[in-house]
């Protein structure tokens, strides 16, 4: 049954279709904030066959409740909607213009090698409560699921997002399909995360074969963002104490700005080594990468050592894509 119910709940349904087959639908977040304007105009609009202005103005006027980046996220389903209409001719109203995102203010946990250490001691000594499947699950994907973020930088929604297929195993390759902003893209494992990889597969086969999902849950889906969140403090907590103000996200932090600092080479190589790490963390714009430089100043002093006079020009204001 579905959970439109405005006078346009067939074009909503035919949009959320487009965008499944073309690989760039969050079932999470845009379905919901999706139903949810469809009910704002049911309830406020009648049964309008079509939206109309004030529907679409109405909806993404910020709330006095919301930060920019909320509303941001709220009302981007809706703005997609009316392009989508727009591309087809069948409306001809204008699309709000998005909320100016505030400057990421947000700066990542440094890890040290002895935190690090102690975490993934603490995911390898994962005890099952009473062998139940879903703990016994738990124990095996862990240590896998936490290393593999650690290990390549990729983003915890690309790691839960994966499918088998997407794994290459014999040549240690992840296919990166569903992306930050739906760009595809590979990353090469270091060789000890491939033969990690190759036996958490095993394992897990064992315990569920035939899955879909690389990462599966007993329930057979792809985890949500709280299972990330909740078994990442978690462990934290017992390995190494208070968690507040971390995320597991800080890990490709940590991946970026180890790799960025550990270049001594000459102008031409630094540039070409951030170039492939800019494309392996599947950023878009060179920008983003730089972005890292922002948040420690040590690797900005790098920066100009290598680009001199550039340096303004490459980096006028950095600002981050991960927000």
């Amino acid at each position: 049954m579905s959970p439109f119910r405005s006078g346009f709940a067939d074009e909503l349904e035919a949009f959320v279709r487009y965008r499944k087959a073309s690989g760039s639908w969050n079932e999470y977040a845009s379905r919901q904030n999706l139903v949810y304007f469809d009910h704002y105009c049911a309830d406020n609009y009648d049964l309008s066959s079509m939206p109309i202005q004030a529907m679409i103005d109405g909806w993404c006027t910020k709330r006095d409740s919301e930060t920019s980046g909320s509303c941001y996220t709220r009302t981007l389903p809706a703005r997609q909607f009316i392009e989508y209409l727009k591309s087809r001719g069948l409306t001809d109203i204008n699309v709000p213009a998005s909320p100016k995102l505030n400057k990421r203010k947000y700066v990542p946990h440094p890890f040290s090698d002895e935190e690090l250490r102690r975490f993934f001691e603490a995911c390898d000594s994962i005890i099952p409560y009473k062998n139940r499947p879903a703990s016994v699950l738990r124990k095996i994907q862990c240590p896998a699921f936490f290393r593999l973020l650690y290990s390549s930088g990729i983003r915890t929604t690309e790691a839960r997002y994966l499918k088998r297929t997407d794994v290459d195993l014999s040549h240690g390759v992840l296919d990166i399909q569903k992306s930050k902003g739906y760009d595809q893209h590979y990353v090469a494992l270091h060789e000890t995360m491939t033969e990690l990889l190759v036996s958490y597969d095993d394992a897990a086969d064992r315990l569920q074969p035939d899955r879909t999902w690389f990462f599966q849950s007993m329930k057979g889906g792809c985890y949500g963002r709280d299972w990330v969140n909740d078994n990442f403090k978690k462990l934290w907590q017992v390995s190494n104490g208070d968690s507040r103000g971390m995320i597991p996200y800080d890990l490709r932090h940590h991946y970026a700005i180890v790799n960025i600092s550990s270049w001594e080479d000459d102008s031409f190589s630094f540039s070409e080594k951030l170039h492939y790490l800019s494309k392996s963390m599947g950023h878009r714009w060179i920008q983003s990468t730089l972005y890292y430089y922002s948040i420690v100043p040590r690797l900005a002093d790098k920066l100009r050592e290598k680009t001199e006079a550039g340096f303004n020009d490459i980096v006028p204001e950095v600002w981050d894509e991960e927000d």
